[in-house]
């Protein structure tokens, strides 16, 4: 857990690198339910969602709100331990309690969490040790174009192989063009994508 507190950058940045991840997933895979990655710019009141699901069970969320961030994943193959949000600070408690993050019978479920506020110089962790999860977040760490596509051919099984410099150019945030989302999937066009676009407030 230390490690990857290490290695995120700001929240500015974190939350650029969320967006990427979105767009670069819903050009992949137009199909949302078989995403990995998905960012809602509009899913609260101030507040934007991040998220990761990998289909097996595991998952993580990250709100971005005037207050800063707060992150929490869900190793399923790991013990469920809520007593790490009684650390997390108040200013976040109405996210922690959102029952989106919890289970069926609102119970929550988490098994990693960290944060960090608007003024922080560091991330911040509960001092009660995480269960598992931490490296369900190494993607997002990592930040660089070649671990984005080693992962996506492995995970989405593309026909085609997604253009390294495609997949740089959306990490850098710089508009989409058509040759762009061509590069990464023939199959799709930025008039399927516009939605996605909007939704996931990627620079036009």
């Amino acid at each position: 857990m230390h490690d990857l507190l290490l290695r995120l950058p700001d929240i500015a940045a974190v939350r650029d690198r969320c967006r990427a991840l979105a767009m670069l997933d819903a050009v992949l895979s137009p199909d949302w339910e078989g995403r990995y990655y998905s960012f809602d710019a509009q899913w609260g009141e101030g507040e934007e969602m991040a998220s990761m699901r990998d289909g097996c069970g595991d998952d993580w969320f990250m709100v971005f709100s005037s207050a800063g961030v707060y992150a929490r994943g869900f190793a399923h193959e790991s013990q469920n331990a809520p007593h790490l949000l009684t650390e997390v600070p108040e200013v976040f408690r109405s996210i922690v309690e959102e029952p989106a993050f919890a289970g069926h019978d609102g119970s929550p479920i988490v098994t990693v969490c960290f944060w960090r506020q608007t003024g922080d110089a560091h991330w911040r962790a509960p001092v009660a040790a995480a269960t598992g999860g931490a490296e369900l977040f190494g993607l997002l760490a990592d930040g660089t174009a070649g671990a984005y596509r080693e992962w996506a051919e492995e995970y989405y099984e593309p026909e085609h192989e997604p253009s390294l410099s495609a997949v740089e150019h959306v990490l850098a945030l710089r508009p989409l063009t058509a040759e762009v989302v061509s590069a990464l999937n023939p199959d799709t066009d930025l008039d399927e994508l516009a939605d996605d676009i909007a939704g996931i407030g990627y620079p036009v």
